[in-house]
C-alpha cells in the first residue's frame, strides 16, 4: 500500500523544480524501468506483486507493493504498466575539456532549443540506436528527465549521457579542424556532403531551426533533399525524423570506410 505522502511526493516529480530539489526523476513501465535498473538501483520502486515476483533481483532503496488502482492514482500514464520507479538525477559535472575530447573522438549530437518532449525522447532513442552516447543540449531545450521525455526514450536514457550547456561556448572551445554539422534549408545535399566519424551534429528548434548564433559556427551546412527535386512538398521535416536520417547516413558512410 502506498501512503498519501508518498503519492504526493511522486506526483510532485512531474515538476522540474521538484525534480531538482529531490534529485530524482520518474520512470514507468517494464521496459523503461528495466533498462534503468540494469544501469543502477532505483531509489523507490512502486510495483504490483506480479511484477515483483517476476523480478526478484530488482534493486531499490525502498519497495512499495501496490494494486492496479493504487498504481493508477500515482502514475503519469493513461494506462499504467505494473511498475514505476524513481532514480537519482545524473550529476552533470562534465568538464569543458572532457566535452572537447569526446567530440573530437566520436560523433555527438547537439540540440539547439528542442521543445517538444516527444521529439526529445525520440531523439535520445535514435542516438542510442546509432551508438551516439553523448548529447549536448542548449539551456532552453526541454528537460530530458521529465516523465514524458523519459517515457518517450523507451529506456534509451539509461545509455545516453546528456549535458546542458552553452552550445556557442562549447563550439568555440573545439579545435578549428573539428567538424560541426547542422541541418539548414540553405545547406548542401546531405548525400553529397563530406561526413566524419567524429564531431558535432546540431539539430535545431522545431519551428525556428538552429539559432543564428549557433548557425554562424557551423562548418558544414546540411540539407536533406526532397524527392524528386523541384516537386512541391512539405516545408520541413520533423526534427526527430531529420535526426534519424542524418545519423543513418553518417553511420552508413562510416561503415563503408
Amino acid at each position: 500500500m502506498i501512503s498519501k505522502n508518498k503519492t504526493k511526493a511522486l506526483r510532485l516529480l512531474e515538476s522540474k523544480k521538484h525534480r531538482r530539489q529531490a534529485g530524482l526523476f520518474v520512470a514507468e513501465g517494464p521496459k523503461v524501468v528495466g533498462d534503468l535498473l540494469a544501469a543502477g538501483p532505483a531509489r523507490t520502486l512502486v510495483a504490483t506483486q506480479e511484477w515483483l515476483d517476476a523480478h526478484p533481483d530488482a534493486e531499490a532503496s525502498e519497495v512499495i507493493t501496490v494494486d492496479a488502482d493504487e498504481l493508477r492514482r500515482v502514475s503519469f500514464l493513461q494506462h499504467p504498466q505494473q511498475v514505476m520507479a524513481t532514480f537519482p538525477l545524473p550529476v552533470d559535472e562534465e568538464r569543458p575539456e572532457d566535452s572537447v575530447s569526446t567530440i573530437c573522438s566520436t560523433l555527438c549530437l547537439a540540440l539547439d532549443g528542442i521543445q517538444d518532449p516527444g521529439n526529445l525522447g525520440t531523439i535520445i532513442r535514435i542516438a542510442d540506436w546509432f551508438g551516439i552516447e553523448h548529447i549536448y543540449c542548449s539551456p532552453d531545450t526541454a528537460d530530458a528527465y521529465s516523465p514524458k521525455v523519459v517515457q518517450a526514450t523507451m529506456g534509451s536514457i539509461a545509455r545516453v549521457r546528456l549535458c546542458y550547456t552553452d552550445l556557442c561556448g562549447l563550439i568555440d572551445l573545439l579545435p578549428k579542424t573539428t567538424p560541426v554539422f547542422g541541418t539548414m534549408l540553405d545547406g548542401t545535399d546531405l548525400y553529397e556532403q563530406e561526413s566524419a566519424p567524429h564531431g558535432l551534429l546540431v539539430m535545431g528548434n522545431e519551428g525556428n531551426g538552429i539559432s543564428a548564433a549557433v548557425a554562424s559556427r557551423l562548418t558544414h551546412r546540411l540539407l536533406i533533399p526532397p524527392y524528386p527535386a523541384g516537386r512541391a512538398t512539405a516545408d520541413s521535416l520533423n526534427v526527430a525524423i531529420a535526426t534519424a536520417i542524418c545519423c543513418a547516413e553518417f553511420r552508413r558512410r562510416q561503415q563503408m570506410k
